[in-house]
């Protein structure tokens, strides 16, 4: 099986923390081609409304993946919907059903309050599911709800920036995975100091990884990334070494 590296363009971050974080849509399509150019085989994003803040409102979703598929055509798309954008879970389930304009896929961070009704309202739309898995309790939800067999891949993403505490929670939620006969592919990484480290662990494991500005402003050498693409550049290498 072909490993995936996917190019997280911006997350929460702003321009302050880094000149190139994308954050319009012409600068989010241009990451993303640029990301593609250097090996990224799919792009997740955080779709910014024009004042800058994270959206999942219909409007702001649809100009983001519109102007992201014009920039790579063919080359899957996906958007967070991570409960801090839109706190109330009622709200925000009711905003994912004004999409009109549809993203290939959307992580959901299952541990977060309305996970599996957000799920299952993407899963009837036709949105891929990336299930997000920070955490045991998050492995749980997944587990009880039955929708792992309808989930486009499992995404385990330690928070910790300590690599062994990092592990340490990979090994928990493998475990669990493992328990519940759950094989949906798996994309591992990782954040801030103990990104590098996971990126490498993906590939000795032989998982998909993610790369970006998401997770880590710097290169491997401590040197501030110029650019997204830099990143998935150095993360190829690895998961190509």
């Amino acid at each position: 099986m072909a490993r995936l590296i996917q190019a997280a363009i911006n997350g929460r971050r702003t321009r302050a923390e880094h000149p190139g974080v994308p954050t319009t849509p012409d600068q989010q399509a241009l990451a993303a081609a640029e990301c593609v150019a250097a090996g990224a085989g799919a792009i997740h994003l955080h779709v910014r409304a024009p004042d800058g803040r994270e959206s999942v409102a219909a409007g702001d979703v649809a100009r983001a993946v519109a102007a992201m598929r014009g920039a790579v055509p063919g080359v899957p798309i996906g958007v967070s919907t991570g409960a801090w954008i839109v706190v109330d879970s009622e709200r925000r389930l009711k905003e994912v059903e004004r999409w009109t304009v549809l993203p290939d896929y959307a992580s959901v961070n299952f541990h977060e309050d309305g996970s599996r009704q957000l799920a299952e309202l993407l899963h009837s739309r036709g949105v891929g599911i990336e299930a997000g898995l920070s955490n045991a309790r998050g492995g749980e939800v997944l587990r009880e709800s039955g929708l792992a067999q309808h989930c486009l891949r499992v995404l385990l993403e330690p928070p910790d920036q300590d690599a062994d505490a990092a592990l340490g929670v990979v090994t928990q939620l493998e475990a669990m995975l493992d328990g519940a006969g759950i094989t949906i592919p798996r994309l591992l990484h990782g954040v801030g100091r103990a990104a590098w480290h996971i990126i490498d662990e993906a590939a000795t494991r032989g998982y998909h990884t993610r790369v970006g500005f998401e997770d880590i402003l710097t290169l491997p050498d401590g040197a501030t990334a110029p650019s997204n693409a830099a990143l998935v550049v150095e993360a190829r290498r690895r998961m190509c070494a």
